[in-house]
C-alpha cells in the first residue's frame, strides 16, 4: 500500500538484537555533535563571494556560465539558445517565467523564428517526454543553487517534469542570485525547514551538477555519455 511502511519493527527489532540491547520505540534523539565540519565551509561568505566560487566551479564541471539582470534577461536567453542551434525548446510550466519577463519571448518571439516551443502540460501525460526527446534545448529554474559545486536543485512536480532538464541535447539553468547558499548543507536545511512549516515537497528533487558525464572506462571523462551534452548556467542578479 502506497505510504505503509512494510516490516519496519521487525527490521528494527533485528537489528536491535544485533547489538545486545533492547528495541529502543521512543524517546530517541538526535546526537548533538561537538563538531559541525559541514556548515563551517564558505560559512560568512557573502553573496559576492559566492558568485565567484560558483562561477570558477563552473569551469570545473564543463558548464557555460553567463550572467545577466532582470531587465537583460530575455536577450541574453535569447542569444544563449541561439549558441546551442535554436529550438525545439521544452520548457517548465513555471510562473516564474512570467514574473521574469520572458513572456513575450517564449510565446512571440520564438514562435516567430519558426522555433517549436513546448511547455510542460500534465494533461498531456507521456507525450511531454517524447517532445523533451526530440528538443534540442531544455530550460528550467533553478529553486536552490550549491556554490560549491555548482549544483543545481530542482523540486519537479506535476507542471515541472523532471524530463526538461534531462533529456534534451541541451540544459538551460535559470539562476537567481539569490538561491545561491554554500552547499548542500545548507539546501538540505532548506528542504527540513519547509518540511516542519508543513509546505507539500515534491516526491522528486533532482541535484544537478553540469552535463551527463562518465568516467568509468579506465578513469577517463567523457561529457555527455547520456542526458545532456552541454548544460548552460545563467545567473541573474535579482538581488
Amino acid at each position: 500500500m502506497i505510504g505503509t511502511i512494510q516490516n519496519r519493527d521487525g527490521f528494527l527489532n533485528k537489528i536491535a538484537k544485533n547489538l545486545g540491547r533492547e528495541p529502543k520505540p521512543h524517546g530517541v534523539a538526535l546526537p548533538s555533535y561537538s563538531k559541525k565540519p559541514q556548515y563551517e565551509i564558505l560559512k560568512g561568505a557573502t553573496q559576492e563571494e559566492l558568485v565567484q566560487v560558483f562561477k570558477a566551479q563552473c569551469v570545473n564541471i564543463h558548464v557555460d556560465y553567463f550572467d545577466t539582470n532582470v531587465g537583460e534577461l530575455a536577450s541574453t536567453l535569447d542569444t544563449v539558445v541561439k549558441q546551442y542551434g535554436g529550438g525545439p525548446l521544452s520548457l517548465w510550466k513555471d510562473e516564474r517565467f512570467e514574473q521574469a519577463g520572458l513572456h513575450t519571448l517564449i510565446h512571440e518571439v520564438w514562435p516567430s523564428k519558426q522555433m517549436d516551443v513546448h511547455i510542460w502540460d500534465p494533461t498531456m501525460g507521456e507525450k511531454n517526454i517524447d517532445l523533451c526527446e526530440k528538443a534540442n534545448v531544455g530550460i528550467t529554474f533553478s529553486d536552490i543553487t550549491l556554490a560549491e559545486s555548482g549544483t543545481v536543485v530542482l523540486f519537479n512536480d506535476k507542471n515541472k517534469g523532471r524530463s526538461v532538464s534531462l533529456l534534451p541535447r541541451t540544459y538551460i539553468a535559470i539562476i537567481p542570485k539569490s538561491s545561491l547558499v554554500p552547499r548542500m548543507t545548507q539546501a538540505a536545511v532548506q528542504i527540513r525547514e519547509k518540511i516542519q512549516k508543513g509546505e507539500v515537497i515534491p516526491s522528486c528533487i533532482n541535484f544537478i551538477t553540469g552535463p551527463s558525464n562518465s568516467a568509468d572506462i579506465e578513469m577517463n571523462l567523457v561529457v555527455g555519455v547520456h542526458g545532456p551534452v552541454k548544460a548552460a548556467y545563467i545567473l541573474v542578479d535579482d538581488l
